[in-house]
């Protein structure tokens, strides 16, 4: 069983901390991630929400752009990923419906509004701080 599932059928959800550790913005680097192998940041926000503000290097794939069947980018796929949005409640939806697809996926327990909470990376979709919308 992956690390990253916590039970059957359904994801496991993870801390800001650990979320930060297993993508490698924490201060361990990317040696959280499953098989010495970092997993990836899938913000699932809308894009207005992505352009205030986002962790950096994270993939941007809206909930609803995965619900109507977009496929993960080709960086993203067959990685380990840890999905966020704004609060917690779409990127538990998003880590559902991607597990169902048999990926590996967990979702960040506070979402976006913890992680910037914690002190953690946010950049503008120009690279500058961001903040979270």
């Amino acid at each position: 069983m992956s690390v990253f599932r916590r039970g059957r059928g359904s994801p496991g959800r993870v801390t800001v901390q650990e979320a930060a550790g297993r993508t490698g913005h924490g201060h361990g680097g990317a040696s959280g991630g499953v098989r010495g192998v970092a997993a990836v940041l899938l913000d699932v926000r809308e894009p207005y929400e992505w352009q205030a503000g986002h962790a950096p290097h994270a993939v941007h794939l809206p909930l609803s752009a995965l619900v109507a069947g977009a496929a993960l980018p080709g960086h993203a796929q067959s990685r380990p990923l840890v999905v966020i949005c704004r609060s917690g409640n779409r990127s538990r939806q998003a880590a559902a419906l991607l597990a169902s697809r048999g990926a590996e996926a967990v979702d960040v327990i506070g979402g976006m509004k913890d992680w910037a909470g914690a002190g953690l990376p946010v950049v503008d979709s120009h690279g500058r701080n961001g903040s979270v919308a």
